[in-house]
């Protein structure tokens, strides 16, 4: 029986990435380390996110120090303009403008101090007959 998933991710920065997504998403620290935090959204049970720091103890083969490339970590909120003026007034950077998406979603990507590319998503309508060339 698998009881949870959640990825976990080698940082640089653990401090500041913890920071990032606790005072800017709302995360709740649901266990910490000197090497590992593991972040839940507030109010919710389980962990949706794990942060590790190279000098982690258990120093399994790897995994390396994230480098910024090839992962998203996703945020679906209820309003995505919202968040993107909540972060905007933070001084938070955009990384990729709010819009909308033609497959249903409302959108804009930040990066974490890591460089952990997180795509903020609300789901809305899709444009009509947009997943229906996809589908198998």
């Amino acid at each position: 029986m698998i009881v949870d998933t959640y990825p976990l991710v080698t940082v640089a920065r653990l401090a500041d990435s913890r920071a990032f997504f606790v005072e800017q998403f709302d995360m709740q620290v649901v266990f910490e380390a000197s090497w590992i935090v593991m972040l839940a959204p507030a109010g919710k049970d389980g962990i949706a996110l794990g942060l590790m720091s190279s000098d982690h103890p258990s120093n399994p083969p790897g995994p390396e120090v994230f480098g910024g490339v090839g992962m998203i970590v996703t945020v679906q909120v209820d309003d995505a303009a919202r968040w993107h003026a909540r972060l905007r007034e933070r001084g938070v950077a955009i990384a990729h403008p709010l819009h909308e998406a033609a497959w249903g979603q409302r959108r804009f990507m930040v990066r974490d101090p890591s460089g952990i590319a997180v795509d903020v998503v609300e789901q809305i309508e899709p444009q009509p007959g947009f997943w229906e060339q996809y589908m198998r």
